[in-house]
């Protein structure tokens, strides 16, 4: 799964990147380190632009809240636990299928988080200890240092207690699209503990290569079997993991200091 992740790239750069026709500054998000469902991230996608001259879509880089509402939802408050789908089952889910085929996007991330579930842990829960250890969080990136782009989709859902020219009577959320972990090796792997992304934890967002980009983000691309195949996992060995320190286990904290590389897992915590 992916519970947090990391971004901390300026939007311009982004822009670039992903050559973002359009993007609002006042949008403009700071750096997260951090980043926890139900927060505003960045989000890129390709849609028409409203009352603009022409119907063609338009690359833009958006700032959504993480955690999707479904459009026929009563309430938002189930968002929080709507913050991925799984690959496998994403276009047949109702929560899911219509934003498959028609409201798809790329969430932009430096990396992701995860906490690795060890054998001794699990050997621990099933005796009943009272007090479970620590887990030890690993960062994951891509090995050569670029963007993680990572699958989402994005849904819109109305507030029908709010008037239609109220600033919140329209939600835009997003949820990030996961994959069963990776079991080859990694590009670079930690001196000891995991040496696959399976070893952490055995669901990864799924990251989409440049040469899928386009044909992700494309709203005219609709058949079901063309969208899955854009879902194959990325090529093995793309990607790094290194222990960080579990101060990123509390969503206060927030800072560069999030992704220092550690020589080995902390002291008193399973890996």
């Amino acid at each position: 799964m992916c519970g947090r992740y990391a971004s901390s790239r300026k939007p311009e750069d982004l822009a670039t990147i992903f050559e973002v026709e359009q993007w609002d500054p006042a949008e403009a998000l700071e750096p997260d380190y951090n980043v926890a469902p139900t927060k505003e991230v960045y989000v890129v996608l390709d849609r028409a632009v409203k009352d603009a001259e022409s119907p063609r879509p338009v690359r833009q880089l958006r700032k959504l809240k993480w955690g999707l509402v479904p459009s026929w939802a009563k309430s938002p408050e189930g968002a929080a636990r709507m913050i991925n789908a799984r690959a496998e089952t994403v276009h047949e889910k109702p929560s899911y299928r219509k934003a498959f085929t028609s409201r798809r996007c790329i969430i932009p991330a430096d990396g992701y988080y995860e906490w690795v579930t060890a054998a001794a842990e699990r050997e621990l829960e099933v005796e009943g200890k009272k007090k479970r250890p620590r887990k030890q969080p690993y960062f994951v990136t891509p090995a050569d240092g670029s963007v993680f782009a990572m699958a989402g989709l994005y849904e819109f859902w109305r507030d029908r207690t709010l008037a239609d020219d109220h600033p919140l009577a329209w939600w835009v959320t997003c949820s990030v699209i996961t994959t069963e972990a990776e079991t080859g090796p990694l590009g670079v792997a930690p001196a000891e503990g995991p040496q696959s992304l399976a070893d952490i934890h055995p669901r990864m967002p799924l990251m989409l290569t440049p040469d899928r980009w386009d044909a992700w983000l494309d709203p005219s691309r609709t058949d079901t079997d063309d969208l899955q195949s854009l879902l194959a996992p990325p090529p093995e060995g793309l990607m790094r993991a290194y222990p960080v320190s579990t101060a990123v286990s509390n969503v206060r904290n927030n800072g560069p200091e999030l992704l220092t590389e550690l020589e080995g897992p902390e002291e008193g915590t399973l890996f």
